[in-house]
């Protein structure tokens, strides 16, 4: 799964209605830029590629007092919205993914129930565990990553990899279990949006959705 797919339409989402800029901003105020793919021309290259896909729908609207040519805004289709969700639920589940994949379901998780949400992340845990067990058959931890010379280190990050990403789990499901964050039909969420027109203070440049369409 591509992370930036995952974000894309996730930024989508929660403006109602939003164009590239607005999209790019977003994800530079989360910092994905420095942690994923999403840097300016993925993003619009995915904004495009996912109307052709039908699942956004691209609007040409007015340009700007600034001049310049119309520029599209987006909205996600019905067909976005069930794909959305589809990879949300993937991202938080699935251990064999990349953690950029697994950073931006994080950064989404409110538009899903609690219980549900809790649900995946054991899910999560136990796919961690499952991997490790069948792992763990060849290589044993305890006895050091000398065992099988220094490709053992491989084993050896894997596994501190997969325990630490076990123990990390956890604790967040003990956090959101324990009442932490707004999720979906708990009232109004944590808005981690920018609203049209606010400084984003993490941009990276100043190119506006008008020069790249």
């Amino acid at each position: 799964m591509s992370a930036i797919r995952l974000l894309v339409l996730g930024a989508v989402r929660q403006h109602g209605r939003a164009h590239g800029y607005q999209v790019r901003n977003d994800l530079e105020y989360w910092g994905a830029h420095e942690w994923s793919n999403a840097k300016p021309g993925s993003i619009y290259h995915a904004l495009k590629q996912m109307a052709k896909q039908g699942v956004l729908l691209a609007h040409e609207v007015a340009p700007s007092t600034a001049g310049g040519p119309p520029r599209t805004e987006y909205e996600i289709t019905a067909t976005g919205h069930e794909e959305y969700f589809k990879l949300l639920r993937e991202a938080l589940t699935a251990y064999d993914q990349n953690v950029d994949v697994l950073s931006a379901a994080l950064g989404f998780i409110p538009d899903l129930p609690r219980a549900e949400v809790v649900g995946l992340l054991r899910r999560r845990v136990a796919a961690i565990e499952a991997w490790r067990d069948a792992v763990t058959e060849d290589y044993v931890p305890e006895a050091g990553p000398e065992q099988l010379g220094h490709i053992g280190e491989i084993m050896n990050l894997w596994v501190h990899t997969a325990d630490t990403g076990a123990e990390w789990t956890r604790g967040l499901i003990a956090r959101i279990e324990g009442g932490a964050y707004t999720f979906a039909g708990e009232g109004e969420p944590f808005i981690g949006v920018l609203a049209d027109g606010e400084e984003n203070p993490y941009a990276t440049g100043v190119t506006h959705e008008g020069d790249l369409g």
